[in-house]
């Protein structure tokens, strides 16, 4: 903890000590103004006017690992009266993992003693202890989630998705194998064609009657990946075909290896992690499984949602914000697939609503 620990402080006050190009806003476009030279416990602007930081300056930290990066501009910089302007929004990503030791680790972050309180949290299992998360949102000025009902304290934004890597319509691992691209317009042709070439290439009966059900993602407690292997048996009484890909926990490893060997004509059990093979699962799966215990966010029903493939899911965190009331009810499973693949699930829409936080975290206080 104390090696990450430290490459996450130099990390952080890296990040708040760069020398950037300044951006002013004017004649509603960006233009590059002036290049302001940032360093430690000073600031010196390149041409006059006002110091770095006083413009449109905002930082987005993620997680526990950059949480430091708020604490350290306001220690450095604004209990100096220096970047007086500048903001910073954390974004709770998964707060399973906050950046927790012992209170002696406070020693590393080089801050004055007074902020040591900042880091001081209690819990009724492990006592007080030293929380980076704890530090960090205290000292933002703003704070997400990557889902709406996070916490009701909190404003959430749904993340968004690269959708030139996962379109079915160009995604380059559709183009080899008898895989194909589609379409909204061709998904009747183009979703058979790679559920089929899944079949072939993993050695599995070529059916297009049998629903084929994937799973993709890390191999433990979290994912729920256990449920699934308990439900295997069950699973393989019915007509189904199960292919799994990930890894993690050897226990859970060792179960994906069984239940290939036991039930070879239904289940493939890929130990491991292929960037084409979840491409082409994404493609070809007819649902995609994520029993998952808890999910900030979730990325793997937003890609499948893309391919026409059906999320079925926990109603935990932001599965139940991206899957809930978009996927269900629907008359037909065709019209579950098309649903899915008409929503917007870029980044646009989630830079929207980041922009208007750091407008409201600009002007209001």
């Amino acid at each position: 903890m104390q090696d990450i620990l430290k490459r996450m402080v130099l990390f952080c006050k890296a990040a708040v000590e760069v020398k950037p190009l300044a951006l002013q806003y004017h004649n509603f476009a960006f233009s590059l103004y002036q290049v302001w030279f940032l360093c430690p416990g000073s600031l010196v602007c390149s041409s006059g006017g006002v110091c770095y930081g006083d413009g449109n300056l905002a930082f987005i930290a993620n997680d526990w690992h950059t949480a430091l990066l708020p604490v350290y501009l306001k220690a450095y910089y604004r209990d100096h009266g220096l970047m007086k302007y500048t903001r910073s929004v954390l974004v709770i990503h998964n707060i399973a993992h906050q950046g927790r030791g012992p209170v002696d680790d406070f020693s590393y972050v080089d801050l004055p003693g007074h902020y040591l309180d900042s880091f001081k949290l209690y819990d009724p299992v492990g006592g007080e202890h030293f929380n980076i998360f704890a530090a960090g949102l205290k000292a933002a000025d703003r704070v997400l989630t990557v889902r709406h009902g996070y916490s009701w304290e909190f404003r959430g934004i749904v993340n968004g998705i690269d959708t030139k890597e996962w379109n079915p319509k160009f995604d380059l691992h559709l183009h080899s194998d008898d895989y194909t691209n589609y379409s909204l317009e061709t998904l009747h042709i183009g979703k058979p064609q790679c559920k089929a070439a899944l079949q072939r290439e993993l050695g599995l009966p070529v059916r297009p009657d049998v629903p084929l059900i994937g799973f993709i993602g890390r191999l433990d407690h979290q994912k729920g990946v256990d449920l699934i292997t308990v439900a295997v048996p069950w699973m393989m009484s019915q007509d189904v075909q199960l292919v799994m890909l990930g890894s993690g926990r050897p226990d859970l490893e060792e179960v994906l290896r069984r239940m290939e060997y036991q039930y070879r004509d239904k289940a493939r059990g890929w130990v491991g992690f292929s960037v084409r093979t979840a491409h082409r699962i994404t493609a070809g799966a007819d649902v995609l499984l994520m029993p998952s215990r808890f999910e900030p966010c979730g990325l793997n029903q937003l890609y499948a949602m893309m391919y026409g493939t059906v999320p079925v899911v926990h109603a935990v965190g932001g599965l139940t914000d991206s899957c809930f009331g978009k996927l269900e009810y629907k008359e037909s499973w065709e019209g579950l697939q098309r649903r899915g693949m008409t929503q917007d699930l870029s980044w646009d829409n989630a830079a929207e609503n980041y922009e208007e936080v750091l407008v409201a975290a600009k002007y209001q206080w």
